[in-house]
């Protein structure tokens, strides 16, 4: 297969071993980066799943409490003291370069730093398993930013991991072993020919010899 694709010269032999270098040196870099992106992953995998636990079970228990007030709590009432919210979130979303893969990162500020302005309602008429639904969402609010930052990062870690698993494949079955098998053409035919050029030397060689040596049995006949 090798001889229909690549000229037998030692000019491509010398390109085509410079190939294989750099092609030996992005492969070994690869393998390197798809292992620390792996390392990472499995890292956030983790801290995801914990995260997931964390922010499912704050959620379970606000719902729980949103319940409790809700059968203690006139439905009008409730509605009314969830209406207009006091406080007010601000979020900032960019993004920073991990292994060529831009994850997000999310911050958040609020309106005022008072504690206090997550209860838009006055407490008179309102239940105490509803100040802790309130407080529970707000207390598993950083997490579920942080969750959807991991999972976000997973996904994209993923697609980066799964990219650079097939140009590993591809430098590993493909590009390096053809590379190798025209260098091994290229030197079998060089050394071939070299062998072909001996020999017709040789055989020059020999007639030149044999040449030399009847002029030399001649003259000495014409003497």
């Amino acid at each position: 297969m090798a001889s229909t694709q690549v000229n037998p010269t030692r000019m491509e032999l010398t390109k085509l071993k410079k190939k294989l270098a750099t092609a030996t040196r992005g492969h070994k870099l690869l393998k390197d980066k798809r292992d620390e992106l792996m390392r990472r992953f499995l890292d956030m995998v983790r801290e995801n799943k914990a995260l997931r636990e964390k922010v499912e079970a704050g959620i379970h228990a606000a719902n729980k409490n949103f319940l409790l007030a809700r059968s203690v709590m006139v439905d009008e009432i409730l509605d009314v003291s969830l209406m207009a919210p006091r406080q007010e979130i601000y979020l900032d979303a960019h993004t920073k370069n991990v292994m060529s893969v831009d994850i997000p990162e999310f911050e958040y500020k609020t309106k005022t730093q008072d504690e206090n302005d997550i209860y838009p309602y006055g407490y008179a008429f309102t239940s105490s398993d509803l100040d802790d639904a309130v407080k529970s969402l707000a207390d598993i609010l950083p997490d579920m930013l942080r969750l959807a930052e991991v999972e976000k990062s997973c996904q994209l870690m993923a697609a980066e991991i799964e990219k650079t698993r097939r140009r590993v494949n591809a430098l590993e079955h493909v590009m390096i072993p053809d590379m190798q098998e025209k260098i091994k053409y290229i030197v079998m035919k060089l050394d071939e020919n070299e062998r072909s050029t001996q020999v017709r030397l040789m055989k020059v060689k020999d007639m030149m010899l044999e040449q030399t040596y009847r002029y030399s049995e001649r003259y000495k006949l014409n003497e």
